[in-house]
């Protein structure tokens, strides 16, 4: 086992909101084929409905619910490296409703779904059983804390998770911790300013950094402009 389990259990405003907010399933086309994902239909009720509790020092906003362009850029260069990334042990970072984690596993790859917030990994799970994907392993977790082994991790990704300049240093722990010593992690980003410095700090605390593509991602009525960067330990070249 590659990793030791810790879970979260919560309940609180927006659970029972969800629980009342109707769902509805996206479909996207994507590395060959159509994905159905399902999430909550009514976003804008979801969000308007957030208590004040939710935005402290751990916000618990909802952002799992969204498909995130990054996403979708990503699942392409996974398919790209399909033969690479099969049965290696892969960590997919905040992993939301589930859509890379499971492209991922259709290739082959031993994937750990990983996400903040507990009911976002019932939707993925949900998500691969309507796609018929094997199940990646799917675990509630805080990039804070990792309960993983030193250096188990092959590949690593994330969508869009570099969008507070507060997440830099947890990650760039989390990604020392947990690479193995050849490893490869592939972060999705749209061209935001506050994640800008944060490639240069990378390269300056240990890290060979590349941007491998700059592209347009056409996602539910509008394009976002997607950077894909890959990052490998300085001393393992």
């Amino acid at each position: 086992m590659f990793f030791s389990l810790a879970k979260r259990q919560r309940t609180g405003s927006v659970t029972m909101i969800q629980q009342a907010v109707a769902r509805e399933r996206l479909h996207i086309d994507v590395c060959g084929r159509t994905w159905a994902i399902e999430r909550l239909g009514d976003l804008e009720a979801l969000w308007a409905n957030l208590g004040h509790g939710e935005f402290g020092q751990d916000e618990r906003i909802p952002y799992w619910s969204e498909l995130w362009p990054a996403s979708m850029l990503l699942c392409g260069w996974l398919e790209e490296n399909r033969q690479a990334i099969s049965g290696k042990v892969c960590l997919d970072l905040g992993c939301g409703l589930g859509l890379t984690a499971i492209v991922a596993s259709s290739f082959g790859a031993r994937v750990l779904g990983m996400d903040y917030e507990p009911e976002a990994l019932r939707y993925a799970r949900e998500n691969a059983v309507i796609n018929d994907v094997g199940q990646p392993l799917w675990t509630a977790m805080d990039w804070r804390a990792p309960a993983l082994k030193p250096g188990s991790i092959d590949f690593m990704w994330g969508g869009d998770i570099i969008y507070e300049r507060r997440f830099f240093e947890p990650l760039r722990e989390l990604f020392a911790y947990a690479l193995a010593p050849q490893g490869r992690i592939w972060l999705g980003e749209p061209q935001r300013s506050v994640s800008l410095p944060a490639w240069q700090w990378l390269a300056d605390n240990g890290w060979n950094v590349r941007k491998i593509v700059t592209r347009p991602v056409p996602t539910e009525g509008y394009t976002v402009t997607v950077n894909l960067w890959e990052l490998s330990k300085a001393d393992c070249l």
